[in-house]
This record gives C-alpha cells, structure tokens and sequence, in this order.
C-alpha cells in the first residue's frame, strides 16, 4: 500500500479569526468551501486545495477523545513546521516586512534556493522555499 500526496494539515488555533487573517492576508492563502461541519473552522487554499484546515473548538463525542476540552496546549508537540513552494521571494519579503512578521532568511547550500522561516501567531513553524531565479 503507498501513500499518496499530503492532503492538508489542520491547526487548533486559540484565535480562529487571528490565525485566518495571518494564513490569508499575510502568506496569501485563500479561504474558500468548507462542507457543513458542527464546528467553526475554515478551509485554506493554495493552488486550488485545501491545504490548511483550521478547527474552532469540537463538541465532545462519546468515545473520541477530543483536544483542547480538558487541557490547552502551550505548543505543537512534536510538530515542527509546515513547508510551502513559494514564489516572488522579493514581494513575500516585503509583505511579511510590512505587517511586521518577523522571520529568518537563509539560502540552501549548493541549490541556491531562498527559504523563510517564521511562525504563525500559534508557534506553528511554517517554511517558504523560493527556487532560486
């Protein structure tokens, strides 16, 4: 049995609407269709998927144990970063320079390739890579 491609990854933000604002306005995601669920959310896009889920809070269910209705998280566990193709290494620069994202900037040895690091208001790690021009 082989896997395909990644679907999505699903983030529980502490502040649905702030994590949106940042995944849309900030790194350019699209918020688009989400089916009917019983819990607020929103579903990003990026080239046409649904690349990043967002969950509000779920009522629990018997049987399912279900996060953040007994403990908060501080963090994201063992999850460390998410990484996305990029391009227009210039105006993302500028971007997250102008709504004061801060980030660290480095270039793969050997490729050329320009990559962002930074985090989103959560502390999830999210990785931008730019091939080089």
């Amino acid at each position: 049995m082989a896997l395909g491609g990644l679907q999505h990854f699903t983030i529980e933000p502490a502040d649905l609407e702030r994590s949106r604002e940042f995944y849309c306005d900030v790194l350019g995601l699209e918020n688009g269709d989400r089916p009917p669920l019983d819990f607020p959310g929103y579903w990003l896009y990026s080239g046409g998927t649904a690349t990043v889920h967002l969950m509000g809070t779920r009522k629990p269910r018997e049987g399912i144990v279900v996060r953040g209705t007994e403990r908060k998280y501080d963090d994201t566990g063992r999850f460390d970063h998410i990484a996305f193709a990029a391009t227009d290494v210039e105006g993302m620069r500028e971007r997250l320079q102008s709504k004061g994202v801060k980030f660290r900037e480095s270039i793969v040895p050997r490729t050329g390739d320009t990559q962002f690091f930074l985090y989103d208001p959560d502390g999830v790690g999210v990785e931008l890579n730019f091939p080089k021009a």
